[in-house]
């Protein structure tokens, strides 16, 4: 017979109104559990990424233009690691992270190198993070880690041979306004500022008292401003070195003359670029007139020019910058126009330039467009025919088409008269710089 005692433990047993409780107490342990991991998580995922942002910020910090990796990278003639480099990125590191805590660094290896015309940084890091809740559980701790790359190109070293006309044709008035002062101030109606030894009273110095900017004034000039926007846009000292070529000092030596030997002294080249002048003559039809020998010129500056490199220190890109009025005026028995006697008058030839560009020189070229000069009776006879349009530029200008052919892709730029020859001549040198970081 049951007992009152085993009555009461029997009702007990089958009394299901305290089961939610219990499953409850039973199912609560784990999301607990589930919630202190994720925080603990969080703050690591957290953690991290300031680690990674510090890590992200040294490696692109290493290789700025401005970086002891990327200044000592441009004195390497040979490629490899960078100490300096790896340095300067654990200091870039360690500073991002001045003043940070809820973790204990572990590692960090930076490394910096130069390979193939580029210096490259790579900074990777190891933490620990602890944690509150997982701790519980046997895992006091969590490690995070990660890395970061970053590669900037090296600016390339470059050699530019300034190949300047300075014939006759160059002594035209600058504009169209210059063009009328000469002709309403001479009596022959003559556009050439033509300077003439043998002429105490020549159209040169006509030119100066009149006060007539010529083609070969503005060339000085945006020659010598050339060298402060090379300056001014290397990264590295002798990053660019420039040599500059005329056409000659007199028609008597009509020619190829080297006006300054290819240096890296910017400064020397401006003060040489001063002694740009025009070519002198001794009377009317001195050497009958035949002062622009491209086809002697040409090949003459090709072999001057020593064979590219890869765009380094040791092995500069090479570059011909040539400014010319594009018209041959030379004795050629090839001409590529009906001659006068022995006298060759006409647009360059493009192939004296692919001779030069198949050496994997790059030439840029600034056409200074030919003048029309319609009161000028030899331009009309022996120019006019291949120069159609009042300024050149026209589709039908031979010598604006044969110049652009003497380009290489993308580096042609044509000067009209309402232009300014030293903007010109900037922006052609900085799309060569540009080009050169394209295509090395």
């Amino acid at each position: 017979m049951p007992t009152l005692f085993t009555r009461h433990l029997d009702r007990f047993r089958r009394d299901a109104r305290g089961n939610i409780a219990v499953v409850f107490a039973f199912a609560l342990l784990p999301v607990l559990s589930a919630i202190g991991c994720a925080v603990d998580y969080s703050r690591a995922a957290q953690i991290r990424g300031k680690l990674q942002a510090a890590a992200d910020a040294a490696s692109v910090g290493a290789v700025a233009k401005t970086a002891p990796a990327f200044v000592a990278a441009g004195a390497m003639t040979t490629d490899g690691p960078i100490a300096a480099g790896a340095t300067d990125a654990t200091t870039i590191f360690n500073g991002n992270l001045s003043g940070e805590s809820g973790f204990t660094l572990n590692s960090v290896t930076a490394t910096v190198a130069k390979a193939s015309g580029a210096v490259t940084s790579t900074v990777q890091f190891s933490a620990t993070v602890p944690t509150t809740f997982l701790g519980v559980i046997g895992k006091p701790n969590l490690t995070v880690g990660g890395s970061s790359t970053s590669t900037a190109s090296m600016p390339n070293y470059i050699d530019f041979y300034l190949l300047l006309d300075n014939s006759p044709s160059m002594g035209v008035g600058a504009t169209p306004d210059d063009v009328a002062i000469m002709v309403n101030n001479t009596p022959d109606a003559c556009a050439f500022a033509c300077h003439d030894l043998n002429d105490n009273k020549n159209y040169y110095k006509l030119a100066k008292q009149l006060k007539v900017t010529t083609r070969i004034d503005v060339l000085r000039d945006a020659t010598a401003q050339l060298m402060d926007t090379a300056a001014a846009t290397e990264t590295y000292n002798n990053q660019f070195r420039m040599a500059i070529y005329d056409f000659g000092a007199s028609a008597q030596s009509a020619g190829l003359r080297n006006l300054f030997s290819l240096s890296g002294s910017l400064s020397s080249a401006k003060a040489a670029a001063g002694n740009i002048d025009l070519m002198t003559v001794n009377g009317q039809n001195d050497n009958n007139d035949q002062d622009t020998g491209f086809t002697a010129i040409l090949p003459a500056i090709n072999s001057a020019i020593s064979a590219p490199g890869a765009g380094t220190s040791a092995a500069p890109l090479k570059y011909l910058f040539f400014v010319s009025d594009g018209v041959a005026d030379e004795q050629n028995a090839s001409c590529l126009k009906p001659t006068n006697g022995a006298r060759c008058q006409s647009p360059i030839n493009p192939a004296l330039c692919t001779t030069i560009k198949n050496r994997g020189i790059k030439i840029a070229v600034l056409y200074t467009t030919y003048l029309a000069l319609p009161t000028n009776a030899w331009y009309n006879s022996w120019i006019a025919p291949f120069n159609t349009g009042p300024y050149g530029p026209s589709p039908n200008s031979e010598i604006a088409n044969n110049m652009q052919s003497c380009a290489s892709p993308g580096l042609y730029f044509e000067v009209s008269p309402t232009d300014g020859i030293s903007d010109a001549m900037t922006a052609l040198f900085k799309k060569a710089i540009a080009d050169a970081r394209i295509s090395s």
